[in-house]
């Protein structure tokens, strides 16, 4: 999601808590009950860890109980980056989430007060099977696989995230789309009280994204619920979030709790709020320069040099025909 005035500098790397360090709050999570047998699924430890906010980062996931539904998480992927990921505190740090502030840091400073238990979903518009969905269903229906992937931001810096999730093309089947429905929109929850940054006017509220239905059908766009085999953290749009990994990271509207179906492209936030900056479509091209910065290269968290930018984020061979014929120039 673009920035608001200068962009700030990552903590240098002596400043981030090493992934060892968090592992270590087992022992006291667990003596407070957040590792029992009545949290012992992965639903409970989404909805409970990932309201903790920055203070206490979660561990590993609770083992999932048998018999009841619960898959265990499919990796490796034939998707998967060959790239080493960003450390898991810089993921967890350096975060756009306006709705939980406007610097890099302020998301995992306030992430405290997004409380996802309990967490739906409304489906809505041209589907056989409008409803609600709870977390809990999303997690029974679909088998979680680790997907690791590239992710580039607007703002030209990028890192290498492990996310798990499933495909957003299972959960559109499962609510069978009718022939109208073109266009897939997702909504952030609009709660103030629980995303304090929407009580100043930045955006206009509540944060919508959408894809042409056979971007949202195509096999590398994800529905995350967590990320380094860990539930979603607030400051990464807990509980469930869009990744669609050859597009600007904007496109990954956080924090989900409806999914419409529309026979016209949606009006999405950062498109309605500056629309000769933020194309709908936004995949990410090097040669289409944003108007106040070069996209030709970016700066990878926890590196010092700046690499070159890929047409479509280095996926170019999966999903360069979605865009055959189109000027991606004019459809930025």
């Amino acid at each position: 999601m673009p920035a608001m005035g200068d962009l700030p500098d990552p903590p240098p790397s002596h400043q981030i808590t090493d992934e060892a360090t968090y592992l270590r709050r087992r022992e006291l999570l667990g003596k407070m009950g957040l590792f029992g047998v009545t949290a012992a699924t992965w639903g409970l430890g989404l909805s409970a860890l990932s309201s903790r906010g920055h203070a206490d980062p979660p561990p590993a996931p609770p083992a999932l109980p048998e018999g009841k539904g619960w898959q265990e998480i499919q990796r490796p992927s034939p998707f998967d980056s060959d790239e080493a990921p960003t450390e898991f505190g810089d993921v967890t740090t350096y975060n756009n989430y306006y709705e939980l502030g406007l610097s890099k840091s302020a998301p995992a400073q306030n992430a405290g007060s997004l409380v996802t238990d309990p967490w739906s979903v409304d489906i809505v518009g041209y589907v056989e099977k409008q409803g609600t969905l709870g977390l809990e269903d999303l997690l029974r229906l679909f088998p979680l696989e680790e997907r690791i992937y590239r992710m580039r931001c607007v703002e030209a810096w990028s890192m290498v995230i492990p996310w798990v999730g499933f495909p957003l093309a299972s959960l559109i089947k499962h609510v069978a789309p009718l022939a109208k429905a073109k266009f897939v929109y997702l909504k952030t929850l609009l709660d103030p009280e629980r995303l304090p940054g929407q009580r100043r006017d930045v955006l206009p509220w509540p944060y919508v994204e959408g894809l042409r239905m056979d971007e949202a059908m195509h096999p590398l766009t994800l529905l995350a619920v967590g990320l380094y085999g860990r539930p979603l953290l607030g400051q990464n749009g807990a509980p469930l979030r869009l990744v669609v990994p050859w597009k600007y990271g904007f496109k990954g509207v956080k924090s989900i709790v409806e999914i419409g179906f529309t026979d016209r492209q949606p009006t999405t936030t950062w498109n309605r709020a500056n629309s000769h900056e933020y194309g709908f479509y936004a995949n990410v091209n090097p040669e289409v320069d944003h108007p106040r910065w070069s996209q030709a290269t970016e700066r990878r968290i926890g590196q010092i040099e700046r690499i070159p930018t890929l047409p479509f984020n280095g996926y170019a061979a999966e999903v360069a025909d979605l865009y055959r014929g189109m000027d991606l120039r004019t459809h930025f």
